[in-house]
């Protein structure tokens, strides 16, 4: 019943938005009580902590499984662009939710979720500094700033991107890591 409860309102949030959906919304969605929703969680914000802390739990367990196998890191890094691409056809209302709602946590959680977060960019920054040593990319590159860069394109596609349409997940993946390896002039 709690993931029915989690997966109802990462639906209901995506469309009408985290304060304007309603506990009574969610339960009636769910088709339970209120008391059943606050069995499961004590409120609506430790209800959308929940489903940011599973998100964010999750891109990293597959980043660190990505990170630790025996690739370059051109393949660590174009499968890390896929893994965010990807995970628009397989999750997208929780990743809209994720990147659209965290104004919502109050301050404890959101230092929370942001540490999760930076360990996400700070490992996608060990695989381009890795890299630069490698010498597959270029030196004089800034990791931070290259990881920021291919963090808000990736991540901002969970406005726009509709994995049904004309250009599928893996089509974008492809498109996203030439633009990123191999820029476009």
């Amino acid at each position: 019943m709690k993931n029915k409860i989690k997966q109802t309102s990462i639906l209901l949030f995506e469309k009408k938005g985290f304060t304007e959906t309603s506990i009574q919304d969610i339960v009636e969605e769910v088709g339970v009580t209120k008391g059943t929703f606050y069995y499961h969680f004590s409120s609506k914000e430790q209800l959308l902590m929940d489903i940011h802390i599973s998100y964010i739990d999750e891109l990293l367990e597959r980043q660190r499984a990505i990170s630790q196998e025996n690739h370059s890191s051109r393949m660590k890094l174009e499968q890390l662009i896929a893994l965010l691409i990807v995970d628009i056809a397989n999750h997208g209302p929780s990743g809209k939710v994720f990147f659209r709602e965290m104004r919502h946590l109050g301050k404890d959680n959101a230092v929370k979720v942001k540490k999760k977060r930076e360990m996400f960019r700070k490992n996608l920054e060990e695989i381009i500094s890795e890299g630069i040593v490698q010498q597959e990319f270029r030196g004089g590159l800034e990791p931070e700033m290259v990881a920021f860069a291919i963090l808000g394109v990736t991540n901002w596609s969970y406005q726009w991107f509709n994995p049904l349409g004309k250009v599928s997940p893996d089509q974008l993946a492809r498109i996203y890591s030439d633009l990123i390896l191999n820029g476009i002039a």
